[in-house]
């Protein structure tokens, strides 16, 4: 299908096609790129005049929705839009019912439990449930830790292809937070494809000092997750040994989070909101 039909809906259709819904069309052919997008790009995949375009990537721009690059002749995803999807992650319908059984996790394995996702090129925390022992990292929904040294970061990596990490690796900062942080493109390349062949990441003490985290993608239908479920824990009392013997239980949540997102219509009426 060419992307021409999300800009030009079908004749029926034409009363209500709007400015504003086309400027939202426009939104959704450039979100569903993994790349950067340029105007005579645009013209070619859509068939809408150049000028037509100019004027509404001008619209999307001034509303911080789309941000322009250095080069000025390329569009990626504005810091307003990032925010907005995020909240939309945050808020909708299924939080109640993910957080349930992020809940139910915490009270079989004992420790924090986190639901994250990718924005930008940092891990946003979508839902976090404290362990109830008094030796803890306290970290809250909306957090953000780095991409590359954090065990959700190098679980959505993996799954990416060589040119999306390396566009996305070359403007994040590979900061060392401590010594055990990988800073080496290759070293990190070498890290992501023992983590693409186990299914699983590990952050043992790479972010901070003396904590360790253990985290597994959430299941997407024939597409990429953005989605993880992980472990968090003070490495005095979760060794990486551990941590492993904590993997069936973590994909156990992770299988039941695709599913929450799966069916939200059936599980928003079984499991109260919190």
């Amino acid at each position: 299908m060419k992307i021409v039909h999300a800009l030009k809906p079908p004749p029926a259709e034409l009363d209500g096609d709007t400015p504003g819904m086309r400027l939202i069309s426009l939104l959704e052919v450039i979100a569903a790129r993994d790349q950067l997008v340029s105007l005579q790009g645009l013209v070619e995949e859509t068939g809408l005049p150049k000028p037509t375009l100019h004027r509404m990537l001008q619209q999307l721009e001034s509303a911080g929705l789309l941000q322009r690059e250095g080069d000025g002749r390329h569009y990626g995803t504005g810091v307003r839009l990032r925010r907005l999807a995020e909240n939309l992650l945050l808020n909708d319908s299924r939080h109640g019912a993910r957080h349930m059984v992020l809940r139910a996790l915490v009270e079989e394995v004992g420790e924090s439990c986190n639901l994250t996702a990718l924005s930008g090129s940092e891990v946003v925390y979508l839902d976090r449930v404290e362990t109830p022992a008094p030796l803890r990292f306290y970290l809250h929904p909306g957090s953000r830790v780095p991409v590359h040294c954090s065990a959700s970061g190098k679980m959505i990596l993996s799954q990416m292809t060589a040119a999306q990490r390396r566009r996305l690796l070359a403007h994040a900062p590979l900061e060392r937070y401590t010594p055990a942080t990988l800073t080496d493109p290759a070293r990190i390349e070498k890290e992501l494809a023992r983590v693409r062949r186990d299914g699983y990441a590990i952050d043992n003490e790479e972010f901070l000092p003396g904590l360790l985290c253990v985290a597994v993608l959430v299941p997407a239908q024939g597409r990429p997750s953005n989605l993880c479920v992980a472990v968090q824990a003070p490495s005095i009392r979760l060794s990486r040994r551990q941590a492993l013997a904590l993997l069936p239980a973590l994909r156990r949540t992770a299988a039941a989070i695709a599913d929450i997102d799966a069916t939200p219509r059936r599980l928003s009426g079984e499991m109260p909101r919190r």
